[in-house]
């Protein structure tokens, strides 16, 4: 079974770069404090890494 992570956009995406933008897009957030449920594998974590800074992230 493979592990999951809920990732929460905490903070806004105003004044923020494009591809800060681009990225939070790709992970499925569009709204602030929305969360979204995703597979735990390299591509994800390297696009959690990149906007570290907005959003939270717990292992189920």
């Amino acid at each position: 079974m493979s592990k999951k992570l809920e990732i929460t956009l905490t903070r806004s995406l105003i004044g923020r770069p494009n591809d800060q933008r681009v990225t939070v897009n790709t992970l499925g957030l569009r709204k602030m404090h929305q969360t979204v449920v995703l597979d735990d594998n390299a591509a994800i974590r390297g696009m959690i890494n990149k906007v570290s800074h907005l959003v939270t992230v717990k292992e189920q």
